[in-house]
């Protein structure tokens, strides 16, 4: 307010530029002599002089007034373009289905934008870890986060051709527990629920074990590929394998339910733009 009084010379010209009453530019002024204990003007009914005083405290905060004008108008400017880093936080087999090619169109669309990816198949503290979005695939509905699905793709049931060959080719879901499965271990007992709906809706639950478990899909993905048993993964994670032929669809009437993908944020207040674009680019990707 001082800086603005001092440069137009004028309460009624200041409290214009301040956009609040003349009334309180002036008592806040006052405040402000006060505060610092000496007069930093002398006003009468047609003009205002600094003071010596005020023309020193002036030439102080003057020049610091304006750089944070400058700051403040060079951020809203640069909030109209992405920039700055987008910190994503995924599992580690996110590039297995999301393409590094539409990593480079995005970098090189928005020149003024960094990606920073931590890989990890652990639960991050978006908070503390400085994350802007996380993709998890297990989100939790009563987080304190914030989160927009992508996509809600049940998980199938894939095996290698050897070890069907081996092993033969379960004829229903109950069959499923007395075959090898590579699963997210759950409990001590090694055992794991697989929920399974049908395509007209029916759902069954079954237990299944094996004799390998991660917690980390790729992983149970590459086990799967060898021949280590049985697998429920993404369609998302596996169509290039069946495609090659390294992976053979298993009951395929039937998928598993609770396999699906979000797009998780701290917050919904102020979000960056450039984490904006990069999360709508990623839904468009991966929603197709």
């Amino acid at each position: 307010m001082f800086v603005q009084l001092a440069r137009s010379g004028s309460f009624a010209e200041a409290a214009r530029r301040l956009r609040m009453p003349s009334a309180t530019v002036s008592r806040r002024i006052q405040q402000l002599e006060v505060r610092l204990g000496t007069r930093l003007m002398q006003r009468s009914t047609r003009k205002l002089m600094l003071t010596s005083a005020g023309e020193s405290f002036y030439e102080r905060c003057g020049p610091a007034v304006e750089e944070i004008i400058e700051a403040g108008q060079l951020h809203v400017a640069g909030n109209a373009m992405p920039s700055g880093t987008v910190r994503v936080a995924a599992p580690t087999s996110f590039f297995d289905f999301f393409r590094m090619e539409w990593v480079e169109d995005f970098l090189v669309a928005h020149p003024l934008v960094r990606l920073d990816f931590v890989l990890n198949d652990l639960r991050v503290d978006l908070i503390a870890d400085r994350i802007d979005v996380a993709f998890r695939g297990d989100f939790l509905q009563d987080s304190s986060y914030v989160a927009r699905r992508i996509f809600a793709s049940y998980g199938e049931l894939v095996a290698s051709p050897a070890y069907l060959a081996a092993h033969g080719v379960p004829a229903s879901p109950e069959e499923l527990s007395e075959h090898k499965c590579v699963v997210v271990q759950s409990g001590a007992s090694g055992y794991a629920m697989w929920r399974l709906e049908r395509q007209d809706g029916l759902e069954k639950e079954v237990r299944v074990r094996g004799r390998f478990n991660s917690n980390a899909q790729e992983v149970l993905r590459k086990a799967a590929c060898i021949g280590l048993g049985i697998a429920a993964l993404p369609s998302i994670l596996t169509e290039s394998h069946i495609a090659a032929g390294l992976l053979v669809r298993v009951l395929p009437q039937y998928k598993r339910i609770g396999h699906s993908l979000s797009a998780v944020y701290p917050s919904r207040q102020q979000r960056p733009l450039a984490v904006t674009i990069f999360v709508g680019m990623a839904v468009e990707k991966l929603s197709v």
